[in-house]
């Protein structure tokens, strides 16, 4: 099945205009299992998703390696995206940024094992920070590009500056940050710094962390190991005022024929077709829910209402924790 295609910036690859996120596969979101990421995986692709993004920071390596078990059936098929520059020490949530061209070099070497790969599409460096120079980092990129390890460089949750900056040492495809209905900071400038600079911009965490489906009525319904309960956005009283969000959602959706969900991820595919959400799940009656996005058409009148209803700043609560923030907006 082929599905709406969007370019991938400057890099000559394109991308269904739904990605899928499979950090949660590993880590993060509750108990998983194998067996049903992979069938989620296959089923992915058997709808035309052609983009799976991880990271080697997901599950310590092991969403990669989940990730490389399955790329080894579809040679060709499927562009993989993954990251670097979050190391974190097993068992721990705490993480350092490190950017070194050594640290990037060992780490994309590590991506390609894993992934069983001879070239990752599209490597991005995870977070930034200010010991190593950006030249030293951005040429540590260009170089892997050159060697064909690399076929295209993308940055996460970036300022503006820096991104001008880094696409300036050596092309920057696509730029990863947090976007939906209750963050939309990426319109404050780095949007149309993306345009500007001809990068696509990747949607992460479109849906909330799941919340804007209307799934989670309150913390209690977490798994006990859900990173969520410590998410300030899901302290107790911030979720109960951000429930007036959701309220809103599921509103507008039923008003549009569709859930709360497919409206959500319409809105973020209406912002440009330079925005590639890539909303993560490792269930398949999620993965067909959020597809039915591809189907929703909002018009002006449409979308004027919904950025009159959820305007920057209303959700309660910091998107992370101060360990979470390192290296956000760098």
């Amino acid at each position: 099945m082929q599905l709406q295609q969007r370019r991938i910036g400057n890099s000559g690859l394109t991308s269904s205009a739904l990605g899928l996120g499979c950090m949660g596969m590993s880590e993060f979101y509750g108990a998983t299992d194998e067996a049903q990421s992979l069938a989620t995986l296959e089923a992915a692709l058997a709808a035309g998703v052609t983009l799976f993004d991880t990271a080697d920071a997901y599950g310590f390596g092991h969403n990669e390696q989940l990730l490389g078990r399955f790329l080894a059936r579809h040679r060709g098929q499927a562009l993989v995206a993954t990251k670097c520059g979050l190391a974190r020490e097993a068992g721990s949530y705490a993480r350092r940024v490190d950017n070194s061209p050594a640290y990037i070099r060992q780490a994309c070497e590590a991506s390609l094992r894993r992934l069983g790969v001879e070239s990752i599409d599209l490597f991005y460096l995870h977070r930034l920070n200010l010991e190593t120079p950006l030249d030293e980092s951005m040429g540590a990129l260009a170089q892997l590009r050159q060697e064909g390890k690399i076929r295209a460089v993308g940055l996460c949750e970036v300022s503006v500056a820096t991104l001008r900056r880094a696409a300036a040492i050596c092309p920057v495809a696509a730029v990863q940050s947090e976007y939906s209905l209750w963050t939309r900071e990426p319109e404050q400038g780095v949007l149309a710094a993306c345009r500007d600079m001809g990068a696509s911009f990747f949607a992460y965490s479109p849906l909330g962390r799941g919340f804007l489906t209307g799934a989670i009525a309150d913390a209690a319904s977490l798994d006990a190991d859900d990173f969520r309960h410590f998410n300030p956005r899901f302290a107790a009283d911030n979720l109960a005022r951000n429930q007036a969000i959701v309220a809103q959602v599921r509103d507008m959706a039923r008003a549009k024929g569709c859930t709360p969900g497919q409206l959500a991820l319409a809105w973020l595919l209406a912002q440009g077709d330079d925005v590639i959400p890539i909303p993560g799940t490792k269930r398949i009656a999620y993965l067909h829910d959020n597809l039915g996005a591809l189907t929703v058409r909002l018009d002006g009148a449409e979308l004027a209402a919904m950025n009159a209803a959820f305007p920057l700043g209303m959700a309660a609560g910091a998107r992370y924790t101060e360990e979470g923030m390192k290296g956000v907006d760098a």
